[in-house]
């Protein structure tokens, strides 16, 4: 059996890693020159920085993406080092203004700003939940509905905001509770060792060490049909056979590649759902500073700051992410849908955050990134993929199109893979 894999981002990557070990020949097109979209590495001033996802594994060492590296034998070591995370707070109660002074708290004490009735409230609901999660609303609405507390939206914005590159509003509440469950089954974030790229390397050796084949510049324009299946895809007008495809382009790019709608059953409800799918977006803002801005490799959540959502400093795991004597530091903000149209005033506000989180310290900008439309955080908002499968039988969705329930986006994306990769070998 032979699988063709449109795109080499990490869902792509992965699918084409499992494939091999079940015996399939893989061959992967990929339209960018390089492997890896938007999960590897940018040489930049000596810097390690990455092309999309930060130098972090939602669950580490523990997790669903780290277990799929170990069962495909990917040589990928991550590292995960207390603590976790860690929530800066105004030091003055009530006030936002972050040149009165902070104070961290560890992440598993984040109910110490909860009132003491909402405390008593949280205990119960993670505990009567965990059996029956409630459905049908958004998180925040959740929340209004139950804990009502200005520290309950500015935590839920952060995390959310951190992980998802979504509001709180914007997450469905079983996804969300799902995803707090996956944090007590696998726990918190690490980093792997060479960043994005270390494991992005590692799948590359996997696939051509078992004879799989990844052609870079290399753009899928059509998919070749033959009796409502694939047949293969046509790169540069030559056509490549193949018994199945997985694209790791997401949904309507792919659908986009079919010319034969409307001989396909249900093609047209499918092309109606793909056109409601609203990538997320999100900015990232690397800097470059001679002594530590954190001080350790968890993530820093910052439910006071305008925009920024949380930071992560991954030199203070891998040092070799940057020159010798330098730390990399990244922030990582939500852009909602209504602000896409002002990228510049988001990018502004998110500098003017890291002023005041970071006042005192000497830091240098060295890379603003923006992530939307074709080149998302998400290509699918989590809470809203849809599933692996499309209308054709033997065409699949992989990556941050059709993540799994419950996982923060590489672990997602890894999920959503394992899912995958299992209803092809059932049928």
């Amino acid at each position: 059996m032979k699988a063709i894999i449109i795109g080499s981002g990490l869902g792509g990557l992965l699918s084409a890693a499992r494939l091999s070990k079940e015996g399939y020949e893989v061959e992967i097109f990929e339209r960018l020159p390089i492997v890896g979209g938007r999960f590897t590495n940018i040489p930049y001033k000596g810097f390690h920085l990455s092309t999309g996802a930060l130098h972090m594994i939602p669950h580490g060492p523990a997790g669903p993406l780290a277990q799929l590296l170990e069962y495909v034998d990917a040589d990928v070591e991550i590292v995960r080092r207390k603590p976790i995370a860690v929530i800066r707070v105004p030091r003055k109660k009530g006030d936002t203004d972050y040149k009165y002074g902070h104070k961290d708290l560890l992440f598993e004490n984040f109910r110490v700003p909860f009132s003491l009735w909402n405390r008593i409230k949280l205990m119960y609901y993670v505990i009567s939940t965990r059996k029956k999660p409630p459905t049908g609303q958004s998180f925040e609405q959740w929340c209004r509905d139950h804990i009502p507390q200005d520290w309950t939206y500015r935590i839920s914005d952060a995390f959310f905001g951190w992980s998802l590159s979504l509001k709180a509003a914007d997450v469905p509440v079983e996804e969300a509770f799902e995803i707090i469950e996956n944090l007590y089954r696998f726990g918190g974030p690490g980093i792997p060792i060479g960043g994005c790229k270390g494991i992005t390397d590692a799948l590359v050796d996997v696939i051509r060490s078992r004879g799989g084949t990844i052609h870079t510049s290399s753009e899928v324009t059509a998919l070749k049909m033959d009796n409502g299946k694939v047949s293969g895809v046509i790169v540069n007008e030559e056509e490549h056979d193949a018994d199945i495809v997985l694209s790791d382009i997401g949904h309507p790019a792919t659908a986009d590649l079919i010319d034969e709608k409307a001989d396909i059953e249900g093609m047209d409800d499918y092309i109606r759902k793909t056109d409601k799918i609203k990538p997320s977006a999100g900015i990232k803002i690397c800097l470059s500073s001679d002594k530590p801005l954190i001080g350790h490799g968890g993530v820093l959540l910052t439910p006071y700051a305008k925009r920024v959502n949380g930071i992560n400093e991954v030199t203070n795991i891998d040092p070799n992410l940057a020159p010798e004597g330098k730390h990399l530091t990244m922030a990582h903000q939500c852009v909602h849908w209504n602000d896409i149209d002002d990228i510049e005033k988001e990018i502004d506000l998110g500098l003017e955050d890291l002023k005041d989180i970071f006042a005192g310290k000497e830091y240098e900008v060295l890379l603003i990134q923006s992530y939307s439309n074709g080149w998302p955080v998400n290509r699918s908002p989590s809470g809203a993929d849809l599933r692996n499968r499309t209308p054709v039988p033997n065409l699949y969705i992989v990556g941050d199109g059709a993540k799994g329930k419950g996982g923060i986006e590489v672990e997602g994306i890894a999920l959503g893979v394992k899912n995958c990769i299992q209803d092809i070998l059932n049928l």
